[in-house]
């Protein structure tokens, strides 16, 4: 098959069934660069100066649906770390308000089929990271009635129920407290989701959720072996679960070759008294400097579609899907340099012999499956568990 006839494959397949992306991080980087000030980041127009992610580019990548993430750092710790998770949640709120043609609010599966009728993009949320709940199975609740759908079980760093793939372990996993907080996001109809979980993590919630879960932008560890990706284990487990995996585009989780060079960027950035996850103007400029000197391994398109023929072997084309993690990253793959370049992938993909048939479920029909799935599952279970208010304290027998 021809570029030029993958790409129109691509147009078609995208004008039907459009990308669900599972994790985009520009709710922080709004909140980084400019204090959420939106008219200083109008995401109706041309944002390539500063972001990855505008609304002309989501229409060029053929977007349909997005979980926006709202995303706090993990050294905001407590009432502080809710706090912020909140007003990560009011931005969100704020962008729908102000983008109503072309943003649309979405708490449920139905929700995400009516704005691909209307033309518009599903908005969602994620939260990442159970330092946004604070030990708190109220507080839970109360995010998933703001619209919060997903809550990531930790971020690079373990908390007091559950272990981090990037911290040394703690608990071992799951902690009794750990395995209640996902039994209640079963309950609630949140997705339980495993990206930047231990392996151990990982396989407690696979043996506890009653729901699907998602890994929301992780890829395959047997393809990049970081520990942010997903081993072949656990992938194999998602057709007994229901779960995707979202695969991401971040070059240090995807391609080998950059694992080695990104710790070097980011030790260079926390050299010059930046957080390495920093976008910020001043942050970018520090990167920039290094990649000159230090000129950095390109991950591409094919460097993604190689960890999805992986994952589908293990998995299954029915448990796969896309989470770019834009915004959140400093580097991205040549070809998937911002919202508008899922095409390109799409493209690969078509011209590895996959069908229209397979991409329609990688784009859009796994992750709103899912989601229905996990609504399906509250609704029963809603009828034979009342609301959990076990505390930290209680189950797991210590002080926190």
């Amino acid at each position: 098959m021809q570029k030029a006839e993958q790409l129109e494959r691509t147009a078609e397949l995208l004008a039907e069934y459009p990308v669900v992306d599972g994790h985009n991080d520009l709710p922080w980087a709004l909140r980084e660069q400019v204090g959420y000030d939106l008219d200083a980041r109008d995401i109706a127009t041309d944002q390539s100066a500063h972001l990855h992610t505008d609304i002309p580019r989501l229409r060029a990548g053929g977007v349909g649906a997005q979980f926006w993430s709202v995303y706090v750092r993990t050294d905001m710790a407590g009432d502080e770390a809710v706090s912020a998770t909140l007003e990560q949640i009011d931005v969100v709120t704020e962008l729908i308000g102000r983008y109503p043609a072309d943003l649309r609010r979405a708490l449920t599966a139905d929700d995400m089929e009516a704005a691909r009728a209307e033309g518009r993009i599903a908005s969602l949320m994620g939260a990442e990271g159970g330092h946004s709940i604070n030990n708190s199975l109220g507080t839970l609740r109360a995010l998933h009635q703001l619209g919060v759908r997903y809550m990531t079980l930790t971020h690079n760093d373990n908390i007091a129920w559950a272990d981090s793939a990037t911290d040394e372990p703690g608990v071992g996993g799951l902690s009794p407290f750990g395995h209640e907080v996902v039994r209640e996001m079963n309950r609630t109809g949140m997705l339980v989701d495993l990206s930047h979980v231990a392996a151990t993590t990982m396989r407690d919630a696979l043996d506890t959720s009653a729901a699907p879960v998602i890994f929301s932008h992780s890829s395959s560890r047997a393809i990049c072996d970081h520990p942010r990706n997903i081993p072949d284990d656990v992938l194999g487990r998602l057709p007994a679960n229901g779960g995707i995996a979202m695969a991401t585009f971040v070059p240090k989780f995807v391609l080998p070759a950059a694992v080695a060079w990104t710790h070097a960027a980011d030790e260079n950035m926390r050299a010059h008294g930046l957080h390495h996850l920093d976008t910020t103007a001043q942050a970018m400029k520090v990167h920039a400097a290094f990649e000159a000197a230090h000129p950095r391994p390109m991950a591409t398109v094919a460097t993604i579609a190689d960890h999805l023929d992986h994952m589908r072997e293990v998995a299954g084309i029915d448990h796969l899907g896309i989470g770019g993690d834009y915004d959140g990253t400093a580097f991205l793959p040549e070809g998937l340099q911002d919202v508008a370049g899922y095409p390109n992938l799409i493209a690969e993909l078509f011209g590895r012999g996959w069908s229209t048939a397979d991409l329609a479920k990688l784009t859009w029909q796994n992750a709103v499956r899912v989601l229905r799935d996990a609504e399906d599952v509250a609704r029963e279970l809603s009828t034979r568990r009342a609301p959990s208010h076990a505390t930290i304290e209680q189950l797991d027998a210590r002080t926190v």
